[in-house]
């Protein structure tokens, strides 16, 4: 297989030559094969049209392969000087040339064959800091057969227009003769190291390709003997699992086929990635990115903030009223409806019953690729028990429905006179509608009845549509119960048994610990609750008397208002003073006691009272998701929040592809839509009906005040849109987390993700999520200034919540913020919050326990393989390493001065060593460091297994006594690590006598011997010892290793 690289052209080029101009050329340069273009003299927008074939060498390791294509400016080059295209790798010294930009295309992006290939534009990227680079390249690149042989062995042939052999032989001679037309493209092949035969074939006189001589002639040469043309039936075979090709036969029926003048494009295997998880970039045709920024329509260029999406077109009716109708019933009533048609999709407004003035108020959108006639038939219908009557009709022929674009205003409607199904105007009845053409970024789209949910009921068309959420403003509530006084028992003989508050703020309730015996308890805790703006749901206090295990006998009750008891404050130092409250009887509040009960205890005087302290802090953030991924860390009052952004991000919710079916049951196939949030602002895509594809192409904003955040997407399946049930639950289809501070600034990326599930039965991908994301820095001193500032405000340094507390308060969050978004239209369900703040992220797993085993492994690594390098410097396996070694220690010692300038530099050195290998795409959801590929089934289960559990004993038992396996693992490498701990402590403990008195006697003969000695001579002396000869070295232990092995610890004292 080969590989086709077109190189188009390039736009705003940067001047190179000092007079405004450049002679840009074009070398690329792939798997070890280079190439150029022509030199395009004093042209900074150059057209080149130049097709170069590179041979694959290793299909295997194309994905892993990079495109490297360079645009130079050439500074000594003439007009009568310049060759055309072809293999001019070895004439790379001859000519003295510029950087104007270079581009880095990915293996894994190469399209399947020339159809599947778009002319893409692609920026043109700096080769260092300091680069002046501007302006872009077009490309198109894709895989092609090796040969004819191949092509006739692969696919069958495609008939081209057969072109005469003289014609090509005149052809061929005014190429070679004269120069090259720069619109007339040029192909030119590669010649690999197979030999002269293969070199014959494609550059030697009469071969078959340069079109010398006849096919059929003996002068032509072929590859002969199957070579890659057998390679490549062998590949494809065991790719499909056919049986083997009789490779003899194909050859003779390629060698005796007549080579076809025209190129034959035929499907190679397709290129993955080197794992079915990876990422997968894509190129798609966005106004974002250069030379994309013109329309879909007309060519005309659009002022539209839809740059990172794939314009979509839709055709869109807005049925707005009648009036005049005519009467069609006997009794003079008509309840009439519009019904659209257009081919075999039909759509109907609502019927309004008895009225001849109908308002409806409706917009339809068709999608383009739905519109399958060019006439909208527009049919005024009256509802009837038998049959609908007609009303009356009319006609739109589509080529005459104007375009709009916003930022232009809307269409105004008009009225139009209804025809009967003669044609002919009726006296009575017109109808106002407006028919225009437009984007999805017209302002009816999201409202509108959609072409593929026309028939969708009006009370379930809510939970289709696409709809922007914010989270409600959270703050903590800090209660400080101090205790209470003269309170009345119910059995005034009796005292109070076991006393404690019990406190409730919505679902939240909380209790203080229980005082026994005493009508004046004294509790002195703390105890937090989550609220949520307005501020509007009372904090309930009730006193109880616990006077059995499972009886509560109240004392008192107090109802408190948050905004008026609790003192705001934003920093700790601010301290309100305790207040007293008075608790009003029980039974007085209580919901089911009568009015008359009411009232009579209004009158009744209840002396107990209540001492608290109630804090509303709003210098917390308030945490519903975890730390490690959140995606929003301003605190709670808005004083403190900054007054500008850093930044922009803007998301494309673009497609996605090979979604599994989720309602194979029923017989469809997936509902499709998807959900995004970033800080309080979560999105909801309108829902794709039936299909494994769906397509969105919808964009959306955040305004960005910490890059160290995370925007999470996830893919639901729709159950709601049928009119089912609430209990009835959204399918989870996959998940997608984008940190922005891995992505560069300005950039577009546009990636295909994995959607990964974990099933009992292991990992499972659902499909692929089409995305583009680009973050916008709008303050760079402002941005670099928050890394040196603390993730969380400043509440939760200067007074920190206990961390038993966090996942409470973190779950209650949760529950606040998915029953406030649950209340929308459509609503945001409980089950999608919670599948996108991770809820069950701290519950146990083995598969994450090992996954964070692994990375603790992971980072040990560096400083045991520092540890295996030391112990190969120490033991001279690499001489002049060793002395060179010696000699850079001796230098440190002695110049002590020089160690940090050292570290420091050693630390820039290696950081611009690894900026040419830093990440080109994004960081994804990772299998392997997930340990999800390798997980057993039965830890999946137990993983997706509900607490408290749901499980039969048996599996229960044998999960427990696995988990006892590995705590005991655990168990001894904790005792490990505590018993050397406490060997350094027996040092000076004196629990071996003798052992501490060798210790300090050693101590004091070192104090004495570096007293009297210089520094430098110690470490001297001490890194030569290190550093001796293995032949110096005993492989017994050292002493002081026998000496620390031999003192005690406290394992022995263990029962």
């Amino acid at each position: 297989m080969k590989v086709a690289v077109e190189v188009a052209d390039a736009t705003e080029l940067m001047p190179k030559d000092g007079h405004g101009s450049a002679n840009p050329f074009v070398e690329v340069e792939f798997d070890g094969q280079r190439h150029r273009t022509r030199t395009k003299f004093k042209d900074l927008s150059p057209a080149w049209n130049e097709t170069f074939v590179f041979n694959v060498s290793d299909l295997a390791r194309l994905a892993d392969q990079t495109i490297e294509v360079t645009v130079y400016h050439d500074k000594k080059s003439t007009v009568g000087g310049v060759g055309g295209g072809g293999d001019h790798g070895h004439s790379r010294g001859a000519h003295h040339r510029n950087f104007l930009g270079r581009v880095h295309i990915a293996g894994v992006s190469i399209a399947l064959s020339a159809d599947d290939a778009p002319l893409l534009r692609f920026p043109l990227e700096k080769r260092g800091f300091f680069s002046n680079i501007r302006g872009d390249v077009g490309l198109r690149v894709y895989a092609m057969p090796e040969s004819a042989a191949e092509a006739a062995v692969a696919a069958p042939l495609i008939e081209g227009e057969q072109v005469p052999v003289e014609v090509l032989e005149n052809k061929d001679k005014k190429k070679a003769s004269s120069s090259v037309s720069p619109e007339e493209p040029q192909v030119f092949y590669s010649v690999g190291a197979g030999g002269k035969a293969a070199a014959a074939a494609i550059h030697g006189g009469g071969s078959a390709l340069s079109g010398g001589g006849h096919p059929h002639s003996g002068g032509g040469h072929t590859i002969s003997g199957g070579g890659l043309a057998y390679d490549f039936a062998q590949m494809k075979q065991a790719m499909t699992g056919q049986p083997p090709v009789n490779m003899f036969h194909a050859q003779t029926r390629a060698d005796m086929a007549p080579l076809p003048p025209t190129m034959i494009q035929v499907r190679p295997p397709p290129v993955r990635p080197r794992n079915e998880y990876d990422l997968v970039e894509t190129a798609p045709p966005l106004a974002s990115r250069p030379g994309y920024r013109r329309s879909i329509i007309g060519g005309e260029k659009i002022a539209s903030t839809y740059d990172l999406v794939e314009q979509m077109l839709y055709l869109y009716v807005n049925v707005v009223k009648a009036r005049d109708l005519p009467n069609m019933d006997i009794t003079g009533s008509l309840d009439p409806y519009v019904e659209l048609k257009l081919g075999n999709y039909k759509a109907k407004t609502r019927h309004l019953e008895k009225n001849r003035n109908p308002v409806w108020n409706q917009v339809f959108a068709f999608s383009q690729h739905s519109l399958q006639s060019n006439l909208l038939e527009v049919v005024v219908m009256d509802k009837d028990f038998v049959k609908d009557d007609f009303v009356g009709r009319l006609f739109f022929d589509l080529a005459e429905v104007p375009l709009r674009v916003p930022p232009d205003s809307p269409l105004a409607p008009q009225w139009y006179r209804l025809q009967d199904k003669k044609s002919e105007k009726i006296h009575h009845g017109e109808l106002m509608l407006s028919v225009w053409m437009g984007t999805q970024a017209d302002e009816a789209f999201p409202n509108a009845w959609h072409s593929d949910a026309h028939d969708v009921g009006l009370e379930s068309l809510a939970n289709t549509r696409s709809k922007v959420y914010f989270s409600p403003r959270l703050a903590y509530l800090r209660v400080i119960a101090l205790g209470a006084q003269d309170l009345v028992p119910h059995d005034r003989h009796r005292p109070p048994a076991n006393v404690w508050l019990k406190l409730q703020l919505g679902h939240q309730i909380q209790r203080t610990r229980a005082v026994p015996g005493t009508i004046d308890p004294t509790w002195n805790e703390e105890l937090m609750f989550v609220a949520s703006e307005p501020f509007d749901e009372p904090l309930v206090l009730t006193v109880e008397d616990r006077v059995a295990a499972d009886k509560h006998e109240p004392l008192g009750r107090l109802v408190l208002p948050l905004l008026s008891a609790a003192f705001q404050r934003t920093d700790h130092h601010k301290v309100a003073e305790a207040r007293w409250f008075s608790l009003s009887k029980p039974t007085a509040w209580d919901e089911k006691a009568g009015d008359a009960e009411k009232k009579e205890h209004l009158h009744h005087k209840f002396s107990s009272k209540i001492h608290l302290q109630l804090y509303l802090e709003m210098g917390y953030h308030v945490l519903d998701e975890s730390t490690h991924y959140s995606s929003d860390l301003l605190p709670a009052s808005k004083l403190l929040r900054p007054k500008q952004s850093i930044g922009i991000l803007e998301l494309g919710i673009l497609d996605a592809r090979n979604l599994i079916p989720m309602k194979t049951k029923d017989g469809r196939a997936t509902d499709a839509y998807c959900v995004a949030r970033y800080g309080p602002k979560w999105v909801r895509t309108r829902t794709v009906l039936n299909t494994l594809a769906p397509q969105w192409n919808e964009q959306y904003t955040w305004e960005v005040f910490d890059p160290c955040t995370v925007v999470t997407i996830a893919v639901f399946d729709n159950c709601h849109w049928t009119g089912h049930k609430d209990d009835v639950r959204d399918h989870r289809i996959g998940k997608v987390r984008i940190r922005l501070s891995t992505l560069e600034v300005d950039r577009v990326y546009a990636h295909f993700y994995p959607l990964l599930a974990l099933h009992p039965s292991g990992l499972r991908k659902t499909g692929e999520l089409h995305l583009a994301v680009r973050f916008t820095c709008t303050s760079w001193v402002n941005m670099v200034a928050l890394y040196g500032k603390p993730l969380l405000p400043k509440m939760h340094y200067t007074q920190p919540i206990p961390m038993r507390q966090i996942d409470y308060l973190r779950h209650q969050a949760m529950i606040i913020v998915a029953g406030r978004l649950g209340r929308a239209e459509p609503p945001l369900r409980r089950e999608v919050v919670e599948y996108m703040l991770d809820v069950d992220s701290h519950m146990w797993s083995l598969r994450r326990s090992k996954a964070n085993f692994g990375r603790i492994v992971a980072l040990l690594s560096g400083v045991t393989a520092a540890g295996r390098w030391f112990n190969a410097v120490r033991s001279w396996r690499k001489p002049i390493t060793t002395i060179l070694v010696h000699a850079l220690f001796l230098i440190l010692v002695f110049c002590p001065e020089l160690i940090l300038p050292t570290v420091f530099l050693y630390l820039f050195v290696v950081g611009v060593w690894n900026y040419r290998f830093r990440p080109r795409d994004p960081p994804h959801m990772d299998t392997r460091l997930s340990q999800a590929e390798t997980t057993h089934p039965d830890e999946l289960d137990e993983e997706a297994d509900t607490f408290p559990t749901s499980r039969p004993g048996d599996i229960v038992r044998a999960r427990y006594d696995r988990l006892r396996h590995v705590a005991g693992k655990v168990q001894t490498v904790v005792g490990d690590l505590a018993t050397q701990g406490e060997r350094v402590q027996a040092l000076l403990s004196w629990r071996d006598p003798r052992a501490t008195t060798i210790f300090i006697l050693l101590s004091l003969a070192v104090a004495v011997f570096l007293y009297v000695t210089p520094f430098q001579v110690v470490a001297v002396l001490a890194g030569l010892f290190l550093l001796r000869h293995p032949r110096f070295r005993s492989r017994m232990p050292s002493v002081p290793f026998n000496f620390y092995r031999r003192l005690p610890a406290k394992s022995d004292m263990l029962l």
